[in-house]
């Protein structure tokens, strides 16, 4: 069963999620502000997926997701009443996977969710790849570069595969869009350069191999 914590200071709305996903065959965990929601996250060392507010009491979703960045690369749906292309993109900044706008149907975010397990369930017939120093680990989730372990988020570990998959090949931002994000996507393209810009860092020196290739998108390329 997959363990599910839902973060939100509104009580019907957890309540209602949790019914959903409840329904799904989701165990579902609670909390009402940051602080309960980082001392369950320290306390289940299972959870499988977040969905977490942004506006809450105490600490709020931003910084939340930032502290379970410094050990974690578990999914983060981000739920909130703010539509602003700023606040989408401080989002995907902070290390969220998805951004889901309030008001939303229940079931939608229960078909966010399922797509994310269906991608972590996603094989290829190459388990392993191996680029210039870079080798990506699909079975295991890990990556590491020139021998040592870089800790990716969930998002950033797909768009690194999607590279490594398509070395040499342009591609544009919305082939990435429709490959990487895997969902109607109708939010701004600059999404992609934030996660980039992200990975581009964790890599380091490696991160030279994502070329940008202006007015289109990216090519990744051995250096």
């Amino acid at each position: 069963m997959r363990k599910l914590m839902i973060v939100d200071d509104e009580k019907k709305i957890r309540r209602l999620l949790s019914d959903y996903f409840s329904k799904e065959g989701y165990e579902v965990l609670e909390a009402e502000d940051g602080e309960k929601a980082l001392r369950l996250f320290e306390e289940e060392e299972d959870i499988s997926l977040i969905i977490l507010d942004i506006m809450m009491p105490k600490k709020n979703g931003y910084e939340v997701l930032q502290e379970i960045r410094k050990t974690s690369s578990v999914p983060v749906i981000l739920l909130t009443a703010k539509s602003e292309e700023e606040d989408e993109l401080k989002g995907f900044e902070s290390g969220a996977d998805e951004y889901v706008t309030k008001p939303f149907s229940p079931r939608t975010l229960v078909a966010r969710a399922e797509a994310i397990f269906r991608r972590l369930k996603k094989t290829d017939k190459e388990d392993v790849l191996s680029i210039g120093g870079i080798v990506l680990n699909k079975t295991s989730h890990t990556v590491t570069v020139d021998g040592e372990a870089v800790e990716l988020s969930f998002k950033e570990f797909e768009l690194l595969s999607y590279f490594m998959e398509n070395v040499d090949i342009a591609l544009s931002r919305e082939m990435i869009l429709n490959s990487v994000w895997n969902y109607d996507y109708f939010g701004d393209a600059r999404t992609i350069d934030t996660h980039v810009k992200k990975l581009r860092a964790k890599l380091g020196s490696k991160g030279e191999m994502i070329h940008t290739i202006w007015g289109m998108g990216y090519k990744f390329k051995e250096i």
